[in-house]
């Protein structure tokens, strides 16, 4: 059988770990990296890979077969997404949850119109533990849902720090309040707002003559991403950040804690955990087994946006049903 073809559209972290997950993937094979950047100029991390600009994208739309996108969910994927799914099958990890529903609403017009198909938000958060909240919500229809990320690096919070003028380059950690997480386990369904569960802490470059006091007031007041968080912003050089900031780990909790019973006297917790050593490396791989999905589903005359809860998990692993049943079930 013929592979998978797949083109990367950006090269920043994420695209990189989608270049390196593609030689785990024995079903699909890179077409080619598209970039906004000097084609000529973009040095990828395997031999041979094909660079085209961005611009090219249309006139090469029908050897491709998905479409990941790597762009950032603050400005590039509002743009991008819609333009790349009016022309083939693509997946991308949009993580606003705020704006995930008109998100995704512009991406089924596109996809329709196209009759292709776009899995949208489908990272691990949202993606895997969207998953993980839905299936604990339906087994345990009373109790409450935690969900804290961290400590680790967020990649779209990061994007969007560096998106404000002024900003050279920075790094935000997101740290989750470990008394919340305590109280959590404890049983105690205590009800948090997202600034009790989590605090963020922010590196950040600037360039040289920037008004730091207005970085930090941008950075702090940004909708969806750091209000209403207690945010610290700490200004470092360059040189310190090459350093002590180059890692890109992160992971977090799902807990469900429910209540069972004629008098709901049964407690019950599900939890479900990410360590991880590589953000973009992870996330890659959701990104490639919800790439599988796409093309399966497409091929069966699907069209349109779909998140990773209109998806069975059959569609993702490069199993047959027989497969599964034997190996899996």
């Amino acid at each position: 059988m013929s592979k998978i073809k797949i083109a990367i559209i950006g090269y920043g972290n994420l695209g990189k770990s989608i270049e390196t997950g593609l030689l785990q993937s024995d079903d699909m094979e890179l077409f080619g990296v598209f970039t906004r950047r000097d084609p000529n100029t973009l040095e990828t991390t395997t031999k041979g890979v094909s660079v085209y600009h961005l611009d090219e994208v249309e006139n090469l739309k029908d050897r491709i077969d998905v479409a990941i996108l790597c762009g950032g969910s603050m400005s590039d994927l509002p743009v991008q997404g819609p333009l790349i799914a009016s022309l083939m099958n693509t997946v991308d990890g949009y993580d606003n949850h705020a704006l995930i529903n008109e998100y995704f609403n512009h991406m089924d017009e596109a996809s329709k119109k196209a009759q292709k198909l776009s899995v949208v938000a489908s990272g691990w958060d949202p993606g895997m533990f969207s998953i993980n909240r839905i299936l604990a919500e339906a087994i345990l229809p009373v109790g409450e849902t935690y969900t804290f990320w961290g400590e680790g690096v967020s990649q779209g919070h990061s994007d969007a720090i560096r998106r404000i003028s002024g900003v050279k380059h920075a790094v935000q950690y997101t740290v989750p309040i470990k008394s919340a997480i305590d109280a959590v386990k404890n049983g105690d369904m205590p009800t948090l707002s997202v600034k009790d569960k989590h605090k963020r802490i922010c590196y950040v470059v600037a360039e040289t003559g920037a008004d730091l006091t207005k970085i930090e007031h941008d950075i702090k007041t940004m909708p969806n991403y750091f209000e209403p968080y207690e945010t610290k912003v700490h200004f470092i050089s360059h040189d310190e950040l090459l350093k002590n900031h180059q890692g890109l780990p992160h992971g977090g909790l799902v807990i469900r804690y429910g209540q069972t019973g004629l008098n709901n006297e049964h407690h019950q917790m599900i939890q479900y955990q990410l360590k991880l050593d590589s953000n973009p490396d992870f996330t890659a791989r959701v990104l490639l087994a919800y790439a599988r999905a796409a093309y399966r589903l497409n091929k069966e005359g699907a069209s349109g946006a779909k998140t990773i809860a209109d998806i069975a998990p059959a569609y993702l692993i490069n199993l047959s049903a027989e497969e599964i049943r034997k190996k899996l079930i």
